[in-house]
Order: C-alpha cells, then structure tokens, then sequence
C-alpha cells in the first residue's frame, strides 16, 4: 500500500516539510519508526523497509528533508538559509511530532548516512525523545573530513566510487545492479550538488567529537549503529567500530555495533537487505 502523504510548517522558517506514513500495522502496533533519509535521495524510497516495518507491528514516518523530494521542489540539494541546522531541527521537530501523534508508543529513530549525521546532532539536546535509535551508513565525521581533505579525488558525492567498478558513478552504494540502476532513474537522486551543501554536513562534526557534548546523551539510550564493511564512509569499518566507542565513552550502556561483510553503503538496498532488516527489526523488538 502506497504511503499517505502530508505536509508540516517547519517551525525554523516556515517551509513545508513534506511527510510520508504507514500506519498499517499487522496487528497492534508496538512502537513508531521516524525514518531520516540520506542526501541526493528521498524519504518514499524506503517504501521497503518501511512495509517490513509494518509487518513487525511498527508504525512508519519519513519525510522529505529540506532540499530533498517533495520538500526540495525545483531546488534540490539546496538547505536555504538555515543551512544544515535547519534540516536538523526539522529532524527533531518531526519527531516531537511523532511521538504526540502515537503517545502511549516508543519512538525510535532509524537515521541513514546524511540523516544519521543530523541524527547525532538532534541526540545531543533531544535523547529523551526516542527509545532507541539506529544509525546506517553512518561515521565520525570529524574523522571522515580529514581523510576527505587529504584526498586526491574531486569532492562530492562521486568521491566515494573510487576503489568501485565504473559502470554508473554509484556502484558504491551497493552490490545490487537493479538497486544502483533504480537510483539513477529516480529524478529524485543522486542530483547535482550546490558547492555548499557537502562542507555543510560537517558544521557540527567538532560539536559530535566533543566528549563533554555527547555526555549530553542520556545513558540508557539504547543504540544499534549498522554499517556495510565497504562503505566509504565507514573506511572498512574502523569509522563505525569509533563511532560506538565515543558513545560508550560517554556513558551509554546501550551500544551495538553491526558490520555486514561487504556490504555497501545503502544497506537497505543491499543483495542481503532481508537479513539487514530482519536483524533491525529483532532489535527495535527487543527495545519496545
């Protein structure tokens, strides 16, 4: 069954955010997923996941970030004014809106790659929000920046095919061709970038290396932090394997950190996305 679609004023500037549900539960609903899609792409493509979702007895909502889908218009890739920040309040807003929506629920957030990134900013003033989170495609971005900047390789997204086979420019974002093909298809993704949108992502990558800012995190938040051995953004997993270090560091008790055997970056999209889903969904079971 197809999403139904809405809209929100986002309360940073106005602009509307578009939003996508699946309320369609299998039986009695047992929690509610926020879904934050990554960049170049759009909240419906996770129509997947978000029916398997469904199926375990969750309700679903994603939205079109700002710059993105429905929510971008004939301005993709463009934040506006408020920059990064901005799509990261929206995050944040969108889950206040959720959890008033669906109140005797738990709310879990499951953030990929960009979403994660605002995912990691949103925790620092609003854990109290969510009962657990899970980021995909995720890194350290302070980590990340640096080894970007001492690359040979143009900047942007197309960066992250080098050490891939050339057949599309995105072939790092999985093993399955069919996948990789829908995703150049899609007007929706893999757009051109304006010059300010990437250096932007790393605004508050300081902020999420900050030891004093991730203590900010509640302790008992648990964390399932996911991630495709191949993907760039993980550099072969050492990225990821920090990432959950810094979190347990800070005082989280909660923090398991899964790598897939070359998987790559959209583990959802993935030729094993079945057991990708299938070990998310045990998790977020485990976690109502």
């Amino acid at each position: 069954m197809a999403p139904a679609s809405s809209s929100f004023p986002s309360d940073v500037d106005g602009i509307d955010i578009a939003t996508y549900s699946w309320p369609d539960t299998s039986d009695q609903p047992r929690g509610v997923v926020q879904i934050a899609h990554g960049l170049a792409e759009h909240g419906a493509r996770y129509d997947r996941l978000a029916q398997a979702l469904n199926a375990a007895g969750f309700v679903v909502g994603a939205t079109d970030h700002r710059g993105h889908g429905s929510t971008g218009g004939d301005h993709l890739g463009d934040f506006g004014e408020a920059g990064f920040g901005g799509l990261i309040a929206d995050v944040a807003e969108y889950g206040v809106r959720l959890g008033a929506e669906h109140a005797e629920l738990p709310l879990f957030l499951v953030a990929h790659s960009m979403g994660s990134f605002a995912a990691q900013s949103v925790l620092l003033d609003h854990s109290a929000q969510y009962a657990g989170v899970v980021l995909s495609g995720s890194t350290t971005l302070d980590v990340l920046a640096t080894n970007l900047s001492q690359s040979e390789e143009p900047a942007g997204l197309e960066a992250f095919n080098a050490g891939f086979e050339h057949r599309t420019g995105y072939e790092w974002l999985s093993r399955d061709t069919d996948e990789v093909d829908a995703y150049v298809a899609d007007p929706w993704c893999g757009f051109d970038l304006p010059e300010a949108t990437v250096p932007s992502l790393f605004d508050q990558a300081a902020r999420l290396a900050d030891p004093l800012e991730l203590a900010r995190v509640r302790d008992d938040l648990p964390m399932l932090i996911t991630s495709g051995s191949n993907d760039p953004l993980a550099g072969g997993g050492q990225l990821v394997e920090l990432l959950g270090h810094r979190y347990r560091d800070a005082g989280l008790t909660d923090v398991t950190v899964r790598l897939y055997d070359d998987a790559r970056h959209e583990i959802f999209n993935e030729t094993n996305r079945d057991e990708v889903t299938a070990d998310v969904v045990a998790w977020l079971h485990g976690h109502c």
